[in-house]
């Protein structure tokens, strides 16, 4: 309800909603709002990230990996799909173990930072997309979240009122820098099978940043070094994607820019304290009312079918 009072601290662990912790329990949420499989982004163990080749970090990802696939998943991998936390900042070799052990225990994606200690535009990393390509499984990012972005958009800051809240706002447009560096230097043109996620982003932005990241490379590409010969925007729901909420404004927009429809997947953002549950299925009305029935069926299920290879 808007203005409510909200605690921020303090809760005993009996107080704290089940799904947060249990898999079957957390599936029985997703089923009573309708939600058929989740996509499920850690939170805690992403401090890791912040330690660069720290070996406590490197065994933090692994232990966490092993839980939320053995266990928290264990109800139903079909439904409870795991996120591994891949250990990019330690190595080419100890990554690809990572990734090899994760898809061998049967992961359908797997987690990355949006800032590596090397940024991902950086070629180094391609032996390790090309991997990700090879075997099908998309990597998922979120927002700013994961490593230490040196312009500092990464953290919370709450030191002078507004600034939390405001932070809330501009990490809906987070996935704007890295996606474009990443197009215009040719990561998915040197890596075509390549598809990346960004979580929790929305899409009613999309259609301004597509005319414009097209408009920049054929008003520069006379002169311009780019990595990439065809036009930046088709990549789109071929190999970059986002999920997104109750944003009206972006569904309102799919019926004119059909593209939107391919590149979008449904998200609650449960178990968070603001998030589209346990009335899903009206936030979902109240969104898509101007939303075309077969892009809606897309953006729903239909994307998140193909992405995660779900059956």
């Amino acid at each position: 309800t808007a203005g409510r009072s909200v605690q921020v601290s303090g809760y005993k662990w009996e107080e704290i909603l089940p799904g947060n912790y249990d898999g079957a329990a957390h599936m029985q949420d997703m089923l009573d709002a309708g939600v058929d499989a989740a996509v499920l982004f850690p939170s805690v163990p992403l401090m890791g990230w912040f330690w660069g080749d720290d070996p406590f970090a490197l065994a933090l990802f692994q232990t966490f990996n092993d839980w939320v696939i053995d266990d928290f998943c264990a109800p139903d991998p079909r439904r409870l799909i795991a996120l591994p936390l891949m250990p990019v900042n330690h190595g080419m070799d100890v990554l690809l173990g990572e990734m090899d052990r994760m898809l061998k225990k049967g992961a359908k994606a797997l987690h990355i930072p949006v800032y590596p200690d090397k940024v991902w535009w950086d070629p180094y990393w391609d032996p390790f997309f090309k991997a990700a390509a090879e075997a099908n499984v998309p990597l998922c990012m979120h927002r700013t979240s994961g490593g230490r972005d040196p312009g500092g958009k990464d953290q919370f800051q709450f030191d002078l009122p507004g600034l939390g809240p405001a932070g809330t706002v501009h990490r809906f447009f987070a996935a704007v820098e890295p996606f474009t560096k990443m197009i215009y230097t040719g990561v998915f043109a040197r890596n075509p099978g390549l598809r990346i996620m960004d979580a929790e982003v929305n899409f009613g932005w999309v259609p301004f940043w597509l005319e414009t990241l097209d408009t920049v490379y054929e008003k520069q590409k006379g002169w311009a070094r780019f990595g990439t010969e065809e036009t930046p925007s088709a990549v789109m729901g071929r190999n970059v994607f986002f999920t997104v909420l109750d944003d009206k404004t972006g569904f309102d927009l799919v019926a004119s820019n059909p593209v939107m429809a391919d590149l979008a997947l449904f998200s609650t953002d449960y178990p968070h304290s603001i998030c589209l549950w346990p009335n899903t299925a009206d936030d979902i009305a109240r969104s898509t009312v101007n939303c075309p029935a077969e892009a809606k069926a897309k953006i729903l299920a239909g994307n998140a079918v193909k992405l995660f290879n779900l059956n």
